[in-house]
């Protein structure tokens, strides 16, 4: 089992900028993916970003160029750094640990973006 804690949701107004953290914790594998999704009401969750414990990444084009995303393995922890801030970002965001065939999700944080 892998547990997943999330901090540094909140609210922001357009061009703004928030840190996400995920901290795992539990069976943590040496090769793992873990990276952030996102939901909005009535839509399915769609990836953020997302990066392998190696260090390769994948970001989604609608966020290419403001988010960043990095890890510290040796605290099994992966943040989020979103810069310029956008409406249409509004959403909880998910982190998810993938590693010997499982998923784990954590419990979302709620990021708002004011206009």
């Amino acid at each position: 089992q892998v547990q997943l804690v999330e901090s540094g949701g909140g609210l922001v107004q357009a061009g703004g900028s928030l840190r996400l953290s995920c901290a795992a914790s539990g069976a943590i594998s040496s090769i793992n993916v873990m990276g952030w999704y996102r939901q909005t009401p009535g839509k399915q969750r769609e990836l953020v970003a997302v990066m392998v414990s190696r260090g390769s990444t994948n970001y989604a084009d609608s966020v290419k160029g403001r988010f960043t995303i990095s890890r510290d393995n040796a605290q099994n922890t992966v943040y989020l750094q979103m810069n310029s801030l956008k409406p249409e970002d509004t959403a909880v965001y998910y982190c998810k640990y993938l590693g010997r065939g499982a998923e784990y999700w954590g419990q979302g944080t709620q990021v708002t973006v004011s206009s």
